[in-house]
């Protein structure tokens, strides 16, 4: 099944949302929706009834999808949205995939927590998209989510949450000095939280002081293998939240980091360095196939189904 939304008419739906409404619930079969060229200004939700969607748009640059909440816009009952509420893109269904556009919260610099994308669903992948904000733009909560060459930017905590996730040659840009790339909670059980594989670590122009990550909670998990960092990133590379007892708990690595902000010997000495044995488990397999063996869309080996 294939939908098509055009702004200019020319489709089956002038928006995303509309679009999503017409799919029946629980259907068995793939459902293709092709997002034209436009600026999509609307706050869009996948339920969990609606599995199996692949949306595909004109470009990062052509497709864009927006809105513009924040923790601080009151609702219809002029209460405070608080971060949860404030997502312009939620995906609550499982097996979603998008690849070729852009999902934006541009809600601005210092308006607070401005969600751009919320995941709560299983066997998520990405590829081609660009996810842009400021303080927390990218929400991975709940499943197994998969990133092949996006753009995630913000400033504070931008990528938080407790799913297990694999970013895979993606570029991970900071807007702020001082800031966050990731603000992770993962569950004490949880073999493996975030994975970034062959990613590029970026600042804005003057930007300095950079953590890779502070704990949400006790036991947050982020490895970076292989990755480029530059120079905005602090030689200190984690940040305790200035919470001591975490440094007993959370599980910080990296192996082979490279470039001006690489720097094993300043790291804080709760983080490690992996050795080449132990950097070896950290594949794309190995973190998200789990029981049901998924092997997510977008990895390599299977870019030649992205068309459906």
């Amino acid at each position: 099944m294939k939908i098509t939304v055009d702004p200019s008419g020319q489709g089956d739906f002038v928006t995303v949302q509309s679009a999503i409404d017409s799919i029946p619930e629980q259907s068995d079969c793939l459902v293709i929706i092709e997002i034209k060229k436009g600026v999509y200004p609307e706050k869009i939700n996948i339920p969990s009834s609606k599995p199996a969607i692949r949306m595909i748009g004109a470009g990062p640059e052509e497709t864009i999808l927006t809105y513009s909440d924040n923790a601080h816009t009151l609702d219809e009952d002029g209460q405070p949205l608080g971060t949860f509420r404030s997502g312009s893109f939620y995906i609550c269904a499982d097996d979603f995939s998008a690849e070729q556009l852009t999902i934006r919260n541009d809600s601005g610099p210092g308006t607070g927590q401005a969600v751009a994308a919320f995941i709560d669903a299983d066997r998520v992948s990405f590829r081609y998209v660009k996810l842009e904000g400021d303080q927390d733009t990218l929400y991975v909560s709940g499943g197994r989510h998969y990133f092949a060459e996006c753009y995630i930017e913000g400033d504070v905590d931008f990528i938080f949450g407790p799913a297990t996730a694999v970013f895979d040659r993606c570029t991970i840009h900071c807007k702020r000095s001082g800031g966050y790339l990731t603000a992770a909670n993962t569950p004490e059980e949880a073999e493996f939280g975030y994975v970034f594989i062959d990613c590029k670590i970026s600042g804005a122009p003057g930007v300095e002081n950079v953590y890779l990550g502070r704990p949400w909670r006790a036991y947050a998990n982020v490895v970076f293998i292989r990755s480029e960092m530059d120079g905005s990133v602090h030689p200190q590379g984690w940040h305790n939240w200035n919470q001591p007892d975490r440094e007993e708990t959370s599980r910080y690595a990296e192996f082979g980091s490279r470039g001006p902000g690489a720097a094993p010997s300043l790291r804080v000495a709760w983080s490690r360095q992996l050795t080449e044995a132990e950097a070896k488990r950290f594949t794309i397999e190995q973190v998200l196939s789990g029981q049901d063996r998924w092997f997510p869309l977008y990895s390599p080996g299977t870019f030649n189904r992205t068309k459906g």
